[in-house]
């Protein structure tokens, strides 16, 4: 076959080969299914690229138009359901170039002047990354800000209402509802850290290093950078093509911050069950199901759960590819935006479900403060007030534990073996009163009113901090 029905195949590369690509190859290797959202960004990126050929005079004032002129109407086709993909294109960078050249005729042969499709995929995807980092983060906030609402109506002081902790899923301590509620909102903080420092990495621009080693052509690549608005322009050109450190971190950002949904989720799972009772799901964040006419499934909570498992397998699989890979760029990169475009997509989806599910999750308080007040749970109150009176710790763990151990076997009232063990006796029953441990616990970051009033400032300081930051 000729060069010029390899031509018509629409490849950027066809001038080197003597026939057209098989039907598998094409197959194999096109990614425009996948990467046809990157449009945007690469017409973005394109346009930057035009006015950086135009100042190194490489364009004249009416190429720089025309081409110009042919990039918004691309883009206007793409926003507007009307760009017809052909069967050459091999990716959207592919499409925008052939788009623009049958549109403006051969001053769209231009368009790719001193640019590699190596640096082009790169720039465009890491903009597109940067951006979903950015609105990521304003959910996030979103979602801590929820839980912040929560924390306050179900109060923090002396009355606020309060449930058994847990260690090994068995009841250990009491501890404020609201403490509860802000252990998450200080890892989804954590998560916005992650978000924002590697939006802050992924913010550089390798438009310019062209397919490896830059170009002889009197390119800028620190003004194209500016020109797109990013933080700073690459310092190696065989690092910026080859990089996808910002995706497999962005991969782990997402991942992480699946699995603190996941915890989240998995609460709501256990909370909600007749078993528990401590929470009823609203009925729009609840299904229910297609046999049983008394069910309500925590589906929502359920899903932030399963699609952890999700995310880690694109982070693990696409550690697996990078593994390995000589410099500089290989086409096994081509396989990096499908998981990221799968973790971004399904982490800002399981964040705005999970805003609706805690916001509107109906507490039962009185079914959380009946489980809490086991006169078990006060245990650790026990022993603490015969370390006050100078017993050590160890012995006095084995005085009350004997008393739990008697009282669970011989069927005896906790209350009756603390009144008659001499060293405690009647002075330590108030302890075991409802609600009485978890005033008890008054240490800075504790579960108690006092420590976690102050910490609800804290966290109202953070969030501030953390809108400022996304703003």
């Amino acid at each position: 076959m000729t060069d010029d029905a390899s031509a018509d195949r629409g490849q950027l590369w066809h001038g080197r080969f003597d026939v057209a690509p098989a039907e598998e190859l094409v197959a194999f290797t096109g990614s425009l299914a996948v990467d046809q959202r990157l449009l945007v960004d690469d017409v973005a990126c394109s346009r930057a690229h035009v006015r950086g050929l135009h100042r190194a005079g490489l364009l004249t004032d009416s190429e720089l138009a025309e081409v110009l002129g042919g990039l918004d109407a691309v883009e206007m086709e793409f926003r507007s359901g009307e760009l017809v993909f052909a069967p050459g294109d091999e990716d959207v960078h592919t499409a925008i170039e052939r788009r623009v050249t049958e549109l403006i005729g051969p001053a769209g042969g231009k368009l790719h002047t001193g640019r590699s499709r190596n640096d082009q995929v790169a720039t465009a995807f890491r903009r597109y990354v940067v951006r979903s980092l950015g609105d990521l983060a304003g959910r996030l906030v979103d979602l801590v800000a929820v839980l912040a609402e929560r924390a306050d109506e179900v109060g923090t002081g002396d009355d606020g209402a309060y449930l058994p902790g847990y260690t090994h899923l068995q009841q250990a301590q009491p501890v404020m509802l609201a403490h509860h509620l802000m252990a998450h909102a200080w890892a989804l903080l954590r998560d916005l850290d992650r978000v924002l420092d590697c939006r802050r990495r992924a913010d550089v621009s390798p438009l310019g290093a062209g397919a490896l080693a830059g170009s002889s052509l009197p390119l800028d690549p620190d003004a194209t950078a500016a020109d797109l608005g990013f933080a700073a322009r690459f310092e190696n050109s065989l690092d910026a093509t080859s990089d996808r450190d910002f995706a497999a971190e962005t991969l782990f950002v997402c991942s992480l911050l699946a699995v603190h949904l996941s915890r989240m989720g998995e609460e709501v799972v256990l909370w909600s069950t007749e078993e528990f009772g401590f929470v009823r799901l609203d009925d729009a964040y609840a299904t229910g199901s297609s046999m049983l006419p008394q069910k309500k499934n925590p589906d929502v909570a359920e899903l932030a759960r399963g699609r952890a498992g999700r995310l880690i397998g694109d982070l693990a699989g696409f550690l697996a590819t990078l593994k390995s890979l000589p410099l500089a760029y290989n086409r096994d990169l081509q396989e990096d935006k499908e998981p990221v475009f799968d973790a971004l997509d399904n982490v800002a989806l399981a964040i705005g479900a999970m805003c609706g599910l805690y916001r509107t999750l109906v507490f039962h308080t009185e079914r959380m403060a009946a489980a809490a007040d086991s006169p078990y749970a006060a245990a650790t109150d026990l022993a603490e007030l015969l370390v006050a009176d100078g017993v050590p710790f160890r012995s006095a763990h084995a005085v009350v534990g004997a008393l739990v151990r008697r009282s669970l076997d011989e069927g005896i009232p906790f209350a009756d073996l603390v009144a008659a063990e001499p060293q405690l006796g009647e002075r330590a029953l108030p302890l075991l009163e409802p609600g009485a441990s978890v005033l008890r616990r008054t240490t800075p970051g504790g579960a108690g009113p006092v420590p976690v009033q102050a910490q609800r400032a804290r966290l109202g300081a953070a969030l501030d901090a953390a809108r400022a930051a996304v703003d």
